[in-house]
């Protein structure tokens, strides 16, 4: 009984993967390939002896400054035909681009039919809208020049924001 089994068992494998080779896209022929080019290639050169972790150190540092309560920034716009900045207003921490979203963009969603997968599919944001996966505008917190209070403006010329006033 056993061995029957086990001959069940090696046959459905090798009618699995001989079907499988056989009927490949080319995609996935050339997925496999370039699989097999990057097996070498870590082979041969393995991964980077990294000792200090220089920049992921940097990395968690700038994002460390960016949650800072009350970060006081300032904002310039930059001009692109004169190549000059021009100061846009006193801000609160730095730009975010308009694409940002609050929730992850993509839900996975397991689809059925003749075969079965996994299908990333668009999620609306908490808005119910659907923002683009690109955009070229920044919202800036700037302060208000005739009040206390602190606003959000959008902008689509490229920006450049500094814990610091630039000369």
């Amino acid at each position: 009984m056993k061995k029957l089994l086990l001959s069940v068992v090696i046959l459905l494998v090798v009618s699995l993967t001989g079907c499988g080779e056989y009927y490949s896209s080319s995609d996935e022929i050339q997925r496999m390939q370039q699989e097999k080019i990057l097996q070498e290639g870590t082979a041969q050169t393995g991964m980077p002896a990294i000792k200090n972790f220089r920049e992921r150190k940097i990395l968690k540092e700038i994002l460390e400054l960016r949650d800072q309560e009350g970060l006081v920034t300032y904002t310039y716009l930059w001009n692109e035909y004169n190549g000059q900045k021009v100061f846009l207003c006193n801000s609160i921490g730095y730009g975010i681009p308009y694409a940002t979203q609050y929730s992850n963009p993509q839900k996975d969603t397991f689809y059925t039919s003749s075969s079965s997968a996994h299908i990333a599919l668009p999620q609306a944001d908490p808005n119910g809208l659907f923002s683009p996966a690109s955009a070229e505008g920044t919202w800036v917190f700037c302060k208000n020049p005739n009040g206390k209070d602190v606003r959000p403006i959008y902008v689509e010329p490229r920006i450049i924001v500094s814990p610091f006033p630039l000369p």
